[in-house]
């Protein structure tokens, strides 16, 4: 039996996080870790418990009393490096994505998204996918391709299978469908993730993305083979 997503959730509204450990706690692909209700005291469980395995996703609201979201998501990669980060909340502010984003986290959803998307969502995110709400994702993208880092890329750069990987990421594919299209482990998917983040110079899927797109590295829709 395949090992559930551990999951911890950071949420200041103790109706909507008793929700959330309820429904995703009684799903078998998940397993809740830890909840907390600012980020103060979740940095500090993180803090404490650096000989535990890291959780594999941090569900994290944004607006929270005293650090907020955005600050706490580099103490999250110091202390929990191996946790990919979910940003869940109420804020369609682009510049709240944008910072989130920008700031090295896996995907955002809103927090109108039914539960069913949320449990897609962090199945995504565990896999090595971005998911971006669908609400947002078009202006966020255009917004990324346009602030994405000024930096010297040619196709030469990229390998020809690490743009596959990246095309594929890009049409939202996860690490286990990529590595089942183009007949490589998802370790393997994983090892070229990690080298065009290296390459761009960004810490995730959605920035890579909209680096690539910024500086021409995806064929035309129409020229995809498929």
């Amino acid at each position: 039996m395949k090992k559930p997503i551990s999951i911890i959730i950071v949420e200041d509204h103790f109706d909507y996080r008793d929700t959330l450990e309820l429904l995703l706690g009684n799903m078998p692909e998940f397993e809740i870790a830890g909840s907390f209700n600012s980020a103060e005291q979740a940095l500090r469980e993180l803090e404490s418990n650096q000989s535990q395995p890291d959780p594999e996703i941090i569900l994290l609201d944004l607006n929270l009393p005293g650090m907020s979201g955005i600050e706490f998501i580099p103490w999250c990669q110091k202390y929990s490096p191996k946790s990919k980060i979910l940003v869940l909340s109420q804020s369609n502010r682009e510049s709240d994505v944008l910072r989130a984003i920008q700031k090295g986290a896996d995907g955002y959803l809103l927090k109108s998204s039914t539960m069913h998307v949320i449990a897609e969502g962090l199945k995504a995110v565990s896999s090595g996918g971005a998911i971006l709400d669908p609400n947002l994702a078009s202006f966020i993208l255009n917004e990324l391709k346009a602030k994405a880092p000024q930096i010297t890329v040619s196709g030469a750069d990229i390998t020809k299978r690490e743009l596959d990987v990246l095309t594929l990421i890009a049409d939202g594919h996860s690490q286990k469908e990529i590595g089942d299209q183009l007949a490589i482990t998802k370790y393997t998917v994983t090892d070229h993730l990690k080298s065009i983040y290296a390459k761009l110079g960004v810490k995730n899927a959605p920035q890579a993305v909209a680096v690539a797109y910024r500086h021409g590295l995806f064929k035309e829709d129409g020229d995809r083979d498929g």
